[in-house]
C-alpha cells in the first residue's frame, strides 16, 4: 500500500475514529488526540501486511483510548466538583461520522451514563450497541473470547439501556420545554419549574474548580426546582449577560455569554414521559473552548462540521 492509498484510508476513516474517541473519552480535544496518535501509529505501520485496515485502525484508537481513560480516571478521583461530559455544538441528526441513527448515543445524558462503565465494558458497548460490529469483531479488538464479549455488551447495557439512557424527544417537544423552562427561572416560579420536571430529576453542574458550580448534585424535582428557581433566576436575570439556544450534543439548551464569553452552557436529559430528567450546567473554561469556536466558526445552520 502506497503512502498516498495509506492517507487516504486513514482519512476515509477519521470521523467514524472521531466518533468512537469521543464517546469513549467524553472530551472533543481527547478524541482529536486519540485519533492523531492512531494516525502517527498507522503511519508507522507496514501497510502491505496489514489486511483489515477498518479493524486496524478501529483497534489502535479503542487501545488508544482505554489507555487515556485509565489516565482520565486518575485525574477526576481529584476532580474539584461532579464531571460532565465535554458540550459539542452539534444539530440532532448529525454525528460526526454523518450518520443518523448513532445521534441519540451523542447527547450530554448519555455521554453521562456511559461514566457509570468500567473502560472495557464501555468500548464493548459502543463497538456493538452503537457501531454495529459483531462479538467476534469485538473480541478482536478488546482481545478477549466472543463470551467475553458478551458479558461484556450485556452488563453494559443493564446501566444504559433504560427508558431514559437514549431518549430523544422531538424537536417541538424541546423547544416547548425550553421556553417553559425559560419562563419559569426568570419568573422564579418553583411551581412553575416543578411541573417540568421528573419526581427523580438531577442537576449537576461542572466548574472543575475553575469557575462558580455547585459542588454536589441536586436530586429530586423540590430540591432541584428551589434551587433553580432561586439561585439560577438570579444569577441569569442579574448577570446583565445574554442567553442564546443553541443545539447541544443533538438537544436544545441554553448558551450563557457574559461580555461576549461565552461563560456557561444548559443542557437537558429527558425521561420517556418528555418530562426534564437531568438538568447539566457546564461552566469549566477548558471545557467550553471547543464550543465557543465551533459558534464562532457555525457554518449557518448551527452544527459543528468536525471534518
Amino acid at each position: 500500500m502506497s503512502e498516498q492509498s495509506k492517507l487516504e484510508v486513514f482519512e476515509q476513516a477519521r470521523p467514524r475514529l472521531l466518533g468512537l474517541a469521543y464517546r469513549l473519552l467524553g472530551s472533543w480535544a481527547d478524541a482529536e488526540d486519540a485519533v492523531q496518535d492512531t494516525f502517527l501509529r498507522w503511519q508507522g505501520s507496514d501497510g502491505a501486511a496489514i489486511l483489515n485496515p477498518d479493524g486496524w485502525l478501529t483497534t489502535a484508537c479503542t487501545n488508544r483510548c482505554l489507555d487515556m481513560l485509565k489516565s482520565a480516571h486518575n485525574k477526576r478521583v481529584d476532580y474539584v466538583g461532579p464531571w460532565i461530559p465535554e458540550p459539542l455544538h452539534i444539530e440532532a441528526g448529525e454525528t460526526p461520522e454523518g450518520d443518523i441513527e448513532r445521534a441519540e448515543s451523542l447527547t450530554i445524558a448519555f455521554l453521562h451514563m456511559m461514566e457509570r462503565l468500567s473502560p472495557k465494558e464501555r468500548a464493548a458497548f459502543l463497538l456493538h450497541s452503537v457501531f454495529g460490529q459483531s462479538h467476534r469483531q469485538v473480541a478482536g479488538v478488546l482481545g478477549m473470547s466472543e463470551s467475553a464479549s458478551r458479558q461484556l455488551v450485556s452488563r453494559a447495557s443493564r446501566h444504559v439501556q433504560g427508558p431514559s439512557a437514549r431518549f430523544v424527544p422531538p424537536a417541538e417537544h424541546q423547544e416547548k420545554m425550553l421556553t417553559a423552562f425559560l419562563d419559569a427561572v426568570m419568573s422564579g416560579s418553583t411551581e412553575q419549574l416543578a411541573g417540568l420536571l421528573s419526581e427523580g430529576v438531577q442537576y449537576q453542574s461542572d466548574g472543575g474548580g475553575k469557575a462558580t458550580a455547585l459542588g454536589r448534585i441536586l436530586s429530586g424535582s423540590g430540591d432541584v426546582s428551589k434551587y433553580v428557581a432561586k439561585i439560577m433566576s438570579r444569577l441569569w436575570v442579574g448577570s446583565g449577560g445574554t442567553l442564546e439556544r443553541r443545539i447541544i450534543n443533538g438537544i436544545e439548551g441554553l448558551a450563557l455569554y457574559e461580555g461576549g464569553k461565552l461563560v456557561s452552557v444548559v443542557n437537558f436529559g429527558y425521561s420517556a414521559d418528555g418530562l426534564i430528567d437531568q438538568i447539566f450546567i457546564m461552566r469549566n473554561p477548558d471545557k467550553l473552548r471547543g464550543m465557543a469556536l465551533s459558534i464562532r466558526h457555525d457554518t449557518g445552520n448551527g452544527a459543528l462540521q468536525p471534518n
